[in-house]
């Protein structure tokens, strides 16, 4: 069965940092893009990153994490990581990765991929 399963989420206070994972079992990650999105409390949800599925991976980020957040592979665990610094209490919500695209990024914010994790739970609060 394939399928994407994130972990590293909790409960950090402001400032803080949290890493994230979204490993792939039954394909290959690497086959596609990476985008992860997060969805705020009574908001929709919405792409903030992408990494492509190229070795080397280029990397977009939206203004909103810019600086802050920092996406990178692991071909060996054929995973992808999302390193958070810097949260803060805007920055809670359900955080999602997803893989599709045919390996690029251009439309990760507005297409449907394949696949979607089953999401992890941000909190940044004191």
């Amino acid at each position: 069965q394939s399928q994407l399963v994130e972990s590293g989420g909790g409960l950090v206070q402001p400032v803080g940092s949290l890493r994230l994972s979204c490993a792939a079992s039954g394909f290959r990650l690497d086959h596609h893009a990476i985008g992860w999105f997060g969805q705020a409390p009574g908001k929709e949800r919405e792409g903030f990153s992408c990494i492509t599925g190229s070795r080397g991976g280029s990397t977009n980020y939206e203004d909103s994490v810019k600086g802050r957040f920092t996406v990178d592979w692991d071909h060996a665990k054929n995973t992808v990581h999302l390193q958070m610094n810097d949260l803060n209490p805007e920055d809670t919500g359900v955080y999602y990765c997803a893989a599709g695209w045919d390996g690029v990024c251009a439309i990760y914010r507005t297409s449907a991929p394949d696949y979607w994790g089953q999401g992890t739970q941000v909190t940044a609060s004191s």
